[in-house]
């Protein structure tokens, strides 16, 4: 998964800080080319900040928080950063609370096909650091990334420049098959692995005009509407409004991924923008030109379950802060291992700010085509949570 430098921290302790976002800022909707312009700014600046993202888990990885052979291949800048400590240990959690979602998801009635589809993946890893771990994975699991095309180039651009990478995509191929890219080298299909210029925009139905609402929806070829699927978003979805949002999850529990069948999301986003703390993120995103129009909406972790279900994961949410997820789903052996990284941890107090103001949020849908698929997602009914926050 892609690990993000974490923004205001950064400017807390006097650095430069750099935020988390791959392609949903701004509002293309406009009808004046001064509107236009300001829209294509918004959508440039909050598509760069992949490389924040690549540079951050490059960091954990080489400074021994997790392992990614990936990191490196598809970390598109020259330079590379050292993050901070507090910085490096919540891209290791996020990654871990992520990972193991994700496990959760594969191990239900493991011989069963299944799909992934992430919500503006940019250089995420996930899939090659899951198919080099199980090969055989991939010939049941079929997963989907979305991202503006901009992302998606570099992206199979990485994989055909590093012998590595593209060996484990090959591999992955049933024998005699063959992928698909397109002349412009923005679309990747596959039966493993596929990769899709989409702005997530275009998958709204509501909220917007209905004379600006596209004709169709954007071509996803080798989607499965019959098998469970998981949908994955991190910090992804805070950067169009709450309306559009929702659209466009709806767009995926009602017509894309119809009701029969098995759906969840997981996602990854900030929290809490109304303390000091929270106030200081803002500003320092502001500065940058990046605005987190869902944040005031869905600012807490009870909201973030509501967020979910109104969107039509009415079998069950769930939500926990980092600084919980670490406490209680990460085992006290690992966080040993990983407090000892740089030496041990100096910012406990920034930590525990960091920490609270990122929340990991999960909420899932039984289909209805029998008892394997009404108890699909058991395991994650089974999660520990935390508890909603005094409001």
């Amino acid at each position: 998964m892609a690990a993000p430098q974490i923004p205001h921290l950064l400017s807390l302790r006097g650095g430069h800080g750099r935020g988390r976002g791959r392609g949903r800022g701004g509002h293309r909707f406009g009808h004046h080319e001064s509107e236009e312009d300001a829209a294509a700014a918004k959508d440039h600046v909050v598509q760069a900040t992949d490389g924040d993202a690549s540079g951050s888990r490059l960091s954990a990885v080489e400074l021994g928080y997790m392992d990614d052979p990936f990191a490196r291949a598809f970390h598109y800048e020259q330079d590379s950063p050292r993050r901070y400590p507090i910085i490096n240990r919540g891209t290791y959690v996020r990654t871990a609370a992520l990972d193991h979602l994700v496990t959760r998801f594969l191990s239900a009635f493991p011989s069963q096909p299944k799909q992934i589809i992430s919500l503006g993946a940019g250089s995420d890893t996930r899939w090659f650091r899951l198919v080099l771990a199980d090969p055989s994975l991939a010939h049941r699991l079929v997963y989907h990334e979305l991202d503006f095309s901009t992302n998606t180039s570099k992206k199979i651009a990485a994989m055909q420049n590093r012998p590595f990478v593209w060996k484990v995509f090959k591999d992955s191929l049933p024998e005699g098959v063959l992928e698909k890219i397109s002349e412009n080298g923005t679309r990747l299909e596959s039966p493993s692995l596929n990769v899709h210029p989409v702005d997530l925009r275009d998958l709204a139905r509501e909220g917007i005009p209905a004379s600006e609402i596209p004709t169709s929806l954007p071509r996803l070829p080798n989607l499965d509407p019959d098998v469970p699927t998981l949908l994955l978003s991190e910090c992804c979805l805070c950067y169009v409004s709450p309306e559009i949002t929702v659209s466009i999850l709806r767009t995926f529990t009602t017509s894309l991924i119809p009701r029969r069948t098995p759906l969840a999301l997981a996602l990854y986003e900030p929290i809490h923008p109304h303390d000091p703390f929270g106030r200081v993120m803002l500003r320092n995103l502001a500065t940058r030109g990046i605005d987190l129009p869902t944040i005031s909406t869905f600012s807490s972790r009870r909201l973030q379950k509501s967020r979910l279900e109104d969107a039509g994961f009415e079998g069950g949410q769930g939500a926990a802060d980092v600084g919980w997820i670490w406490s209680k789903w990460v085992e006290e052996t690992e966080r040993e291992r990983v407090g000892q990284c740089e030496g041990g941890l100096d910012e406990v107090e920034e930590w525990d700010l960091l920490a609270g103001h990122y929340c990991v949020a999960w909420g899932w849908r039984d289909g209805d085509g029998g008892e394997e698929e009404s108890v699909f997602w058991r395991a994650w009914g089974e999660l520990d949570g935390q508890e909603d926050e005094v409001e």
